[in-house]
């Protein structure tokens, strides 16, 4: 059976950010599983418009062809103003159908919130793309000096984990057997 390719989505490219040290560490904990293949995709990599383009760019089907390739998805994502940031809106939007049918895993980071603002809102955009977002996140509180690698914080990794890969497998293989259409 082929790997569960799992993009892990860098959805922050400030400088100074801590959601890529996040992200390879979410990515190194997917990678301890048999059948899980995770990819990094960092936003900061890729020149994506500000403006929606009439027609794709390069990097827009780049990045593109990423959420296409992958069964399912971990979203790393700050909190910013009681949401998740605008580069992260704007990558999401620049595909469409290629997220349709797979699953979400959220991981967040902030300060006091942990980020939970930025995952209800990330749910909402994420169900009008038909992406199915698994209940267990990943919340890291930045305040709190903790290692990522506490046993809480894996132990949260895990469960989220488990919930995205069997929906990831499912989803795999419901679209292998009939194509989705919304």
């Amino acid at each position: 059976m082929q790997p569960l390719r799992i993009a892990v989505v860098v959805g922050s490219t400030r400088e100074g950010r801590v959601g890529d040290d996040i992200a390879r560490w979410v990515a190194g904990v997917a990678g301890l599983r048999a059948g899980v293949e995770p990819v990094l995709v960092d936003l900061a990599d890729y020149d994506l418009p500000a403006r929606y383009p009439r027609l794709p760019t390069p990097s827009v089907r780049r990045f593109a062809g990423e959420v296409s390739r992958a069964d399912g998805f971990v979203v790393v994502t700050p909190e910013y103003n009681r949401s998740f940031p605008a580069s992260l809106k704007q990558a999401i939007d620049l595909a469409y159908d290629e997220w349709h049918a797979k699953p979400a895993g959220l991981v967040s980071y902030g300060y006091r919130t942990a980020g939970f603002h930025a995952v209800e809102q990330l749910r909402s955009v994420f169900t009008e793309l038909h992406v199915t977002t698994v209940r267990d996140t990943v919340a890291v509180d930045l305040r709190d000096g903790r290692p990522l690698d506490s046993e809480d914080r894996v132990r949260a990794a895990d469960a989220m984990l488990d919930q995205l890969t069997w929906w990831a497998e499912a989803l795999r293989d419901a679209r292998r057997r009939r194509p989705y259409v919304s």
